[in-house]
């Protein structure tokens, strides 16, 4: 198909490019950024035309944690809605974590996964791969075999690991490969409660997750990293005092990257309320001072990427008391928005608003690839690993990733028109939410256009 998008304000934070141009999409690609019409000369004849008047012209978000709940949720359908729901936020590529029933510890769990996904080519999938076998924190799994599937890294999702011989031995066989290890730093044993340590959930009654629960987990990774070489990208920052030893980390060189939630971004443990549950997050929500902390280190470069975090959960599993409802929410469909309303709050550029959600992410992703060619190891001809040239930038000749947006337009969040079967999010109006800025318009993948916002 040949599109052509027109009178859009084309913003790329990867080449610093703001200007009211055109672009020319064929056979997959982009094929000119420029002023004015295409030559017709040239032999190109749109079949589409995108009016993109008003609208500010992005490369395709690339969200580095969002669950699809597949395999598992098979008979629900979940697949096809949680595609469909980053579509709707202008999300072209995700990272999904291996936390599925049963785990991505399996090459062929991971060949389903990237098959199905294929076939609806609505988003581009990269799963990542048990750390252990089970997420157990025990035995580790065949992680070579696992890359050669098409996983872009290997992680525990939020289960942690106990013992630290079994996270060292985990990180020599990384290294050893030049594979990333994907990391949320939370302590075992201090990690088990359901609240931020805190006047609020003494209060409330609910038991808490100390801070320390956070910091004692970094300073054992940034030792063992210190040790095996490996590279680590830590995954939902959720404190002040992480954010600082991070920057200490990253001062002295450590090969560390990472992010954090939209959650912990713009909210604090005074949004649970009276044990709404709804607000029921990992990591949980902490205090005030963390949540400006995390803000300016986003601003300042120390967290790397801004993530949805979507863990769409099912109504009777939200549907309990606090402590004993699952985890989670949707987020997918806010991430531009929240990102939008943060680089309000500090007067940033367009250009540094969007580096958080596609430039930033995109380079973790490429630095990741097993098949890119900064691992020392080669992805097979049939691995689907591979990052598409020019994901999370807008290039001639890179792959026609685009979202286009109204950043003008407000909306608000009712559950009820969200794409997503997840319908439970701590955003929501009936929770005090504020007018959200940006609405997505369109959405093109690979040069076909997957979303149209009637």
């Amino acid at each position: 198909m040949k599109i052509l998008i027109k009178n859009g304000r084309v913003i790329d934070p990867c080449s610093s490019l703001d200007a009211v141009c055109d672009i020319q999409i064929e056979d997959s690609i982009i094929s000119r950024i420029g002023a004015g019409r295409a030559d017709s000369a040239k032999g190109f004849k749109a079949d589409l035309e995108i009016d993109a008047n008003q609208c500010i012209v992005a490369p395709g978000l690339v969200d580095l944690t969002a669950r699809l709940r597949e395999p598992g949720y098979e008979h629900e359908g979940m697949l096809e809605s949680e595609l469909r729901a980053c579509v709707a936020g202008g999300v072209t590529s995700l990272v999904c974590p291996p936390d599925t029933d049963p785990v991505l510890d399996e090459p062929g769990l991971v060949d389903m996964l990237k098959f199905r996904a294929g076939k609806m080519n609505l988003t581009r999938v990269h799963p990542l791969g048990a750390l252990t076998k089970g997420l157990k924190g025990e035995a580790l799994t065949e992680m070579l075999e696992l890359a050669q599937a098409g996983c872009i890294g290997f992680g525990q999702a939020e289960h942690s690991i106990s013992n630290t011989q079994v996270l060292q031995r985990a990180m020599q066989y990384a290294a050893t490969y030049g594979f990333c290890v994907w990391l949320r730093p939370q302590d075992y044993y201090l990690g088990q409660g359901v609240a931020a340590s805190g006047a609020l959930a003494t209060r409330l009654g609910l038991s808490s997750v100390p801070v320390a629960a956070e910091t004692i987990a970094l300073n054992t990774i940034f030792a063992l990293m210190r040790g095996t070489g490996a590279r680590v990208h830590l995954c939902r920052i959720s404190s002040a005092a992480g954010v600082a030893l991070i920057k200490s980390a990253k001062d002295e060189g450590l090969p560390l990257s990472c992010d954090v939630s939209v959650n912990s971004l713009h909210l604090t443990d005074q949004d649970i309320g009276f044990f709404d549950s709804r607000a029921r997050l990992t990591p949980p929500l902490r205090q005030e001072s963390d949540r400006e902390a995390l803000q300016k280190a986003l601003l300042e470069g120390v967290i790397d990427v801004l993530v949805s975090d979507h863990n769409p959960v099912e109504g009777d599993l939200k549907s309990l008391p606090f402590a004993q409802a699952q985890p989670g929410a949707s987020g997918v469909e806010l991430l531009l928005s929240l990102a939008l309303k943060w680089g309000s709050k500090y007067k940033l550029s367009m250009i540094d608003t969007l580096r958080v959600i596609t430039d930033n992410p995109a380079k973790i992703l490429r630095m990741a690839d097993p098949s890119c060619g900064t691992s020392n190891v080669q992805a097979t001809p049939s691995s689907n690993a591979q990052v598409a040239s020019g994901v999370g930038e807008l290039r001639v000749g890179g792959v026609a990733d685009i979202c286009i947006f109204d950043p003008n337009a407000v909306w608000m969040v009712k559950p009820e028109d969200l794409k997503s079967q997840g319908k439970f999010t701590p955003f929501a109006f009936d929770m005090g939410g504020t007018a959200m800025p940006g609405i997505v318009k369109f959405t093109v993948l690979g040069g076909e256009l997957v979303y149209s916002r009637d």
